[in-house]
Parts: structure tokens; C-alpha cells; sequence
């Protein structure tokens, strides 16, 4: 067990280690000028050990992909009476926001929020994340909302989804005016959270309930 615990940390040191070399390299070139072998190299690993852990590039930006879909889906499927979906992502956004304070110096042109704000190719990626976040997003709503049908599901999730987005836009562009990360977190969470709160009010059960009896 103790050879399974030692290997298994060494392997997420090794993944950290690629993704900080590749932020780095994408920092310093932009996007576009960096290839896989490049990534390998500096960081002293073969090629196929970058494609063991990020089996395509743009995977080295949009890693937290996947676990952000599923803590976001999660939160709503699991989300008490009463509760809206905005309010169950209330804190998952927020401390997403939260994070960019620990991004680094000289990492911090290679993330996903600059280089979406630099790079056409990046931000084309970063939508269809988004798109497909957006989609998880409406079967979670589907599945756990009697009075959503699929269609208002995706609007509601787009709206959603798109808070995440906003955070990667307004990070991206703060960065490209030259703030830094601990700054550039206080300004916007205060912001996010204000987003989030509106579309608590627009998505609340209660709100619903007011509204079919309106129309009744």
C-alpha cells in the first residue's frame, strides 16, 4: 500500500510539474509557438509522458475541465429543497475566483484566462468548454426539476456556464491591463457574486412558483 501511495504522488507531482512547465513556456511564447516536444523538453520528460498525462495540447490549458463539470453537476443533483441551481454554485464559483490568488508570477500569462484573451484558438476552445459545461449542466437541471423542461433546462445552465466564463473573460482581461492575482481576485469576486445572487433571484423555485401563478 505504502509503494501504491508513493507512486501515485509521484505521478500528480509529475502532472503538476508538466502543466507548471507547459504555463511557463505558454507565458513566455503564447499558445500558438509552443509545441508538446517543447513542453517535454523543458520539463525533462519524454513526449509520450506529456501524452500519457495530457493526451492532445490543449488539454494542458483545459485540464480542471472534467473535475470543474463534475463538482458544478454534482452541487446541482445534489442541491436541497428550496434551492436553486445558482445558489448550489454559489461557493464553487466563488472559490474558483479564489484560486486565481494562487496562481504564480510567472505562470500567470500561460493560464487559460490570458491566453483565452490573446489567443483566438484558445478562446474558441474556451467556449466550447463552456458549451459543453453548459450541457452537463441542463441534465443535471432536467433531472432534478419537475417543472424545468429540457429546453428552459439549457437556457437556465447556458446562464449558468457562462458565469464560469466570465470569470476566465474578466481575468483575462484584467491581466492583459497588467493586474496581478491576488488584486485582480478581490475586485472580481464581489462582482461574481453579484451575478450569481441575480440569477439565484431569476431561477429560485419560489420565483417559479410566482410566475405559473401569474400566468394562471
Amino acid at each position: 500500500m505504502a509503494d501504491v501511495g508513493l507512486r501515485e504522488r509521484k505521478k500528480r507531482q509529475t502532472r503538476q510539474h508538466i502543466a507548471d512547465t507547459a504555463a511557463r513556456l505558454f507565458a513566455e511564447r503564447g499558445y500558438e509557438h509552443v509545441s508538446v516536444l517543447d513542453v517535454a523538453e523543458a520539463a525533462e520528460v519524454s513526449e509520450q509522458t506529456v501524452y500519457n498525462y495530457f493526451p492532445t495540447k490543449q488539454d494542458l490549458v483545459f485540464d480542471r475541465e472534467e473535475d470543474l463539470s463534475d463538482r458544478l453537476t454534482e452541487l446541482i443533483r445534489s442541491r436541497p429543497s428550496g434551492t436553486s441551481p445558482a445558489a448550489a454554485i454559489r461557493d464553487e464559483a466563488l472559490s474558483f475566483v479564489e484560486s486565481i490568488k494562487a496562481i504564480p508570477a510567472d505562470q500567470a500569462r500561460g493560464g487559460l484566462d490570458y491566453l483565452a484573451a490573446i489567443s483566438p484558438t484558445v478562446r474558441r476552445l474556451s467556449l466550447e468548454v463552456t458549451d459543453r459545461l453548459a450541457d452537463a449542466m441542463a441534465v443535471a437541471i432536467t433531472e432534478t426539476s419537475d417543472e424545468v423542461n429540457p429546453q428552459l433546462a439549457k437556457v437556465q445552465a447556458i446562464a449558468l456556464a457562462w458565469v464560469i466564463q466570465t470569470i476566465t473573460d474578466e481575468s483575462g482581461r484584467r491581466r492583459l491591463a497588467g493586474q496581478d492575482s491576488r488584486p485582480l481576485a478581490d475586485d472580481l469576486r464581489p462582482i461574481i457574486a453579484s451575478v450569481i445572487d441575480s440569477l439565484d433571484g431569476w431561477l429560485s423555485p419560489q420565483q417559479d412558483g410566482r410566475r405559473h401563478a401569474r400566468r394562471r
